[in-house]
């Protein structure tokens, strides 16, 4: 018998069937749809809002950088600097007590009176009583790069360098006016970071000196082109006189030979009023654009040459067994004051030799000591006392005088070491001081067979350009020794020696004694310069860096007062009494 089939099973089957395909093409469009939202939200943004305005654009920076960049170079025409209401050249030091109160800090320097005002990011410096700096660190400032420099100033009139134990900086200057400088101070550039940005801006102005007359203040190159063979000449030389007043020999090293500086010994100094007054006559004798380098040996102990009536110091043997770095620079501190009190601006001193050979018998006890690390930081803190009292310190005797058993004023000494040697002990404080800022190096007359067999270290080449220029990175002032002293001129004659100094790369040529031999070293340089043998340029050079110098320390002719003996003396009294205890 068959079976019958149910009517009603297929038409549901059908309906199920249709109703999970529309369920299927449901899910599909909605996962679809679903995605695609999800997709606009993660790579489509939305509208930006700020409540600070619009964003900035790199062009608008540039542009306020730039603005910025030529109102500073603008204002320091006027001698100003961006929101500072002080006027370098015309400010004076009371206004601005009034105005900001006491500073945070204050630094003497060889350069003058500094004043840190550390929440307003200024640094003020005075030349007396009158604004000749003002230093701005600027946040603002410090967004510049170099290439933003040249773009609104031009080139630069001179770059300058500086560096030190946590500094290398190159120095941008534009001289705005005849009287000002604006400098720009960078880190110097690198392979790593060649458009670095500004550190600090320098304006700079030439206030007048104590006579009320406005110290020179064209540019080093500006000076050197208008000047003649023999004025640079003259320049290089540091003579010594005769006798304890003005007379003819010593008036033609002024007027005619045109000399860059006098060398004072103890028997032109009588008494404090003949040597203030002599010191007086010779700066009114002399240029008043090229002002004299006035000197003395005055290291204390038994190298002094100021007049009796001031109290001595101990000898540098003695304060190196005391080794005190606050004395050593109270000393020099001194020292400085006593040059400043009597018109001098240059002291040959301190000496750094180390004292090693206890036949020495012309420094010994003048040394700190036979230890290369307390001559180092004695000598150095002794210059920087010097320093403080705007007075040129000299170190000396380079590359070391210590280890020598006969006089150089008398013999030619001999050292048999040899650069490494050298490099481990004598050149050590030399090396040191010159990183902390030494300006001037007077070299010994010693000879150094394993360096140069030819010539005495104040005459080789090897010597003051292969070792103190070029190792030690030295480009201040040298100077020699007395070119009169018998290692000298027992050998060649004064001519000759200066010469062949000059080509080594000295600077200034020291002739203590003897006008003609004055005369002599002048015409034989200048003589060596018509025939070729030394080029206009190499005596620019030195030049050059004789005239920074001056400037450096601003050295003038202005006159001085009878010196304060007893002043000195309860100052010097004073310190000896306190590390005496």
């Amino acid at each position: 018998m068959s079976k019958r089939k149910n009517p009603i099973v297929k038409p549901l089957i059908m309906s199920i069937l249709s109703f999970l395909i529309i369920l299927v093409v449901v899910i599909y469009a909605f996962d679809k749809d679903r995605g695609v939202k999800q997709s606009t939200k993660v790579n489509s943004k939305p509208p930006q809002t700020s409540t600070d305005g619009p964003t900035e654009s790199v062009e608008d920076k540039n542009k306020q950088l730039h603005a910025y960049s030529r109102e500073i170079f603008s204002l320091s025409k006027e001698g100003k600097v961006v929101n500072i209401p002080f006027i370098s050249g015309k400010t004076n030091i009371k206004e601005v007590h009034n105005e900001w109160g006491k500073p945070n800090q204050t630094t003497e320097t060889a350069s003058g009176r500094y004043e840190e005002y550390e929440d307003r990011n200024v640094v003020i410096g005075y030349l007396g009583e009158v604004i000749s700096d003002i230093r701005s660190y600027d946040p603002e400032l410090q967004k510049i790069p170099q290439s933003e420099i040249k773009l609104t100033c031009g080139k630069p009139d001179e770059i300058r360098s500086y560096k030190d134990d946590t500094h290398d900086q190159i120095i941008l200057v534009y001289q705005v006016t005849p009287l000002t400088e604006l400098k720009w101070i960078l880190p110097k550039p690198t392979d790593q970071e060649p458009n670095p940005k500004v550190d600090h801006i320098s304006v700079y102005t030439q206030v007048k000196n104590q006579e009320g007359q406005p110290n020179q203040q064209k540019s080093i190159s500006d000076m050197i082109s208008g000047m003649s063979l023999d004025e640079k000449i003259g320049q290089m030389i540091i003579a010594g006189i005769s006798g304890t007043t003005m007379d003819t020999n010593t008036k033609n090293l002024l007027t005619k030979y045109k000399v860059g500086g006098i060398i004072f010994y103890q028997n032109n100094l009588v008494n404090p009023t003949q040597a203030v007054q002599f010191v007086n006559q010779m700066k009114s004798e002399s240029d008043p654009n090229l002002p004299l380098l006035l000197g003395v040996d005055q290291e204390g102990g038994r190298v002094t040459r100021l007049p009796s009536g001031l109290v001595n110091f101990p000898t540098n043997k003695e304060i190196g067994s005391i080794n005190n770095s606050q004395f050593s620079y109270n000393v020099g501190t001194i020292l400085g004051k006593e040059l400043k009190g009597f018109g001098f601006n240059l002291d040959f001193a301190p000496v750094l030799d180390i004292n090693s050979n206890p036949k020495n018998p012309v420094i010994g006890d003048r040394s700190f000591g036979n230890n290369p690390e307390v001559v180092s930081k004695l000598g150095i803190q002794t210059f920087k006392g010097i320093q403080s009292q705007k007075i040129i310190p000299t170190i000396k005797h380079f590359p070391g005088h210590g280890d020598t058993s006969v006089d150089s004023h008398l013999e030619l000494p001999i050292v048999n070491k040899s650069l490494a040697q050298l490099k481990e002990f004598e050149l050590i404080p030399f090396e040191q001081a010159i990183n902390s800022g030494a300006d001037v190096v007077m070299v010994a007359h010693i000879l150094l067979p394993k360096l140069d067999a030819a010539f005495p270290s104040s005459m080789s080449k090897n010597i003051i350009t292969g070792i103190l220029r070029e190792q030690l990175d030295y480009s201040g002032v040298v100077i020699t020794d007395d070119m009169t002293m018998e290692a000298i001129i027992d050998h060649y004659s004064i001519g000759k020696a200066s010469v062949e100094s000059v080509k080594a790369g000295s600077d200034i040529i020291l002739v203590g004694h003897d006008y003609n031999k004055i005369v002599e070293t002048i015409s034989s340089l200048k003589t060596a310069v018509q025939k070729g043998e030394i080029s206009e340029q190499r005596i620019n050079v030195s030049v050059s860096r004789i005239l920074k110098l001056k400037k450096k320390y601003g050295i003038n002719n202005a006159k001085v007062k009878n010196v304060n003996i007893e002043e000195l003396n309860q100052s010097i009294n004073k310190l000896l009494d306190e590390y005496s205890k």
